[in-house]
């Protein structure tokens, strides 16, 4: 069991195959629980329906990225079909916080990976999803980057929102949890919310 707060970063944490990246998309209802419920609120996802989906963000393996559209095009797409007003000054603000706004022209073929999980954060967040769930979004930045990542999560902590963060890079995540979720073998281990080194937590637990 495992209850998660609005305003509230957790952790996911654990060795490859422990389950996070399987958990995060079952949260995301892209794969079904083989047992057990998943209550959004006072809600399932089949008492919510499709429209579960509005109030989520993703950032998973795979990125969600058009290669052969540019920046722009890419948020703008994403953007209509989260219904999002205002399309232009909703896409404008993204670029501008993944720091792309001088490519936003240029085609995501071309860019790195850590251009490529700068805009597709962005991309998950275009909507304002109350639940946002990120598997290793570290992945593929510089220290910049990710310290850049880390403020911004704790915007949204600010906000409300309840951020879930499956990683292996314990370094640039030390000081940005509430709370740790520690899994091995699909099962959780234990929920921290200690002030010990998360490095100290993971080694102890795994």
């Amino acid at each position: 069991n495992l209850t998660c707060h609005a305003g509230e970063i957790i952790g996911l944490l654990g060795p490859n195959g422990a389950g996070k990246s399987t958990l995060l998309a079952i949260l995301s209802t892209l794969l079904t629980a083989s047992s057990g419920e998943i209550h959004y609120g006072s809600e399932t996802a089949h008492t919510m329906g499709p429209g579960l989906r509005a109030r989520l963000g993703l950032l998973g393996h795979d990125l969600y990225l058009y290669p052969e559209l540019t920046a722009r095009e890419n948020l703008e797409f994403f953007a209509r079909l989260y219904g999002c007003p205002s399309v232009p000054d909703v896409v404008r603000h993204a670029l501008g916080r993944a720091r792309l706004s001088e490519r936003a022209d240029d085609l995501v073929s071309g860019f790195s990976r850590g251009m490529r999980q700068r805009l597709a954060l962005e991309r998950a967040l275009l909507h304002g999803p109350r639940l946002l769930l990120l598997d290793e979004p570290f992945t593929g930045l510089d220290d910049a980057s990710g310290q850049g990542l880390v403020a911004r999560l704790r915007g949204l902590r600010q906000h409300g929102r309840i951020v879930l963060v499956a990683t292996h890079d314990l370094d640039l995540a030390e000081g940005l949890f509430d709370r740790v979720a520690l899994l091995r073998d699909g099962r959780l281990l234990m929920v921290d919310d200690s002030s010990a080194s998360l490095r100290e937590r993971y080694r102890d637990a795994v």
